[in-house]
């Protein structure tokens, strides 16, 4: 709301918007390259310096910290569409799914025994503290207002930042009822060829949930993943190791067979 009044009061910009989407596209490869396909599902290696590095960047999203988001998408895909699920639309409907779960004193907390492989670094831990937690994002605040203003703390971090939330918040609910389902998996995860787009490879989410440790989520050279095709950046130069892909066996099915129409 906040945002949208200031988008009021300092007036519609095409280069705020272009800041704004650009800011986003940045972030959202943060959150998507760090906290969800290292930090969640370790589909690639990398140094201690740059584990650090990508938990402070996917910080800067604003969506708590790095030992908080990879424990409960972890518990999410633990129990996917059912009962313990912490936002299944199918169970709980779209609200819940999207930001309602966020509310919920019962996920408020970070479970250390969901990441025992990360809780071991002070460094990690240090940084999902809740005092701490918000330094990254207020700091994409301040250089924002230091480089271009209040246009720019508007529109740079205020909109991209609503729109980061926004983004990743529909894989939890619209990839969950929207798309086509091409395996065979245990819940309702869905293909989307939009939202892979919006969220720089993430809508390819029945993909995701048929083998969840890829760091390649559109399977296919036509199914678009901006956020792999910038890990293999990082691979080419070292940044990054082990890079994770999907074996033909399993990139193979099992298929989803739909039944046929008389």
């Amino acid at each position: 709301m906040a945002t949208l009044v200031g988008v009021i009061l300092t007036g519609w910009s095409w280069k705020g918007l272009a800041l704004a989407v650009g800011i986003y596209f940045v972030r959202m490869v943060m959150v998507t390259a760090g906290y969800h396909r290292y930090f969640a599902h370790r589909s690639f290696s990398t140094s201690r310096v740059f584990q650090f590095l990508l938990a402070v960047g996917a910080q800067s999203a604003g969506e708590k910290g790095v030992l908080w988001w990879a424990g409960h998408h972890r518990w999410h895909h633990k129990y996917s569409d059912t009962e313990p699920d912490t936002h299944s639309a199918k169970l709980r409907g779209f609200a819940f799914a999207h930001v309602g779960w966020l509310f919920s004193k019962r996920w408020g907390s970070t479970d250390p025994k969901l990441v025992p492989d990360l809780y071991k670094y002070p460094e990690l831990r240090w940084l999902d503290r809740e005092g701490i937690q918000v330094i990254p994002f207020v700091a994409i605040g301040l250089g924002c207002l230091l480089l271009g203003g209040i246009h720019g703390l508007i529109w740079g971090f205020g909109m991209s930042s609503v729109m980061v939330w926004h983004g990743s918040f529909a894989i939890n609910s619209f990839a969950h009822l929207v798309g086509r389902q091409r395996y065979v998996t245990r819940d309702s995860s869905r293909n989307s060829w939009i939202l892979a787009i919006i969220t720089t490879g993430e809508g390819w989410h029945n993909n995701h949930h048929h083998f969840p440790s890829s760091a390649r989520q559109g399977f296919f050279w036509w199914e678009f993943d901006l956020t792999y095709y910038v890990l293999c950046g990082l691979e080419a130069v070292g940044l990054i190791w082990d890079l994770r892909r999907v074996p033909d066996d399993l990139l193979a099915g099992p298929l989803l067979v739909l039944p046929s129409h008389v």
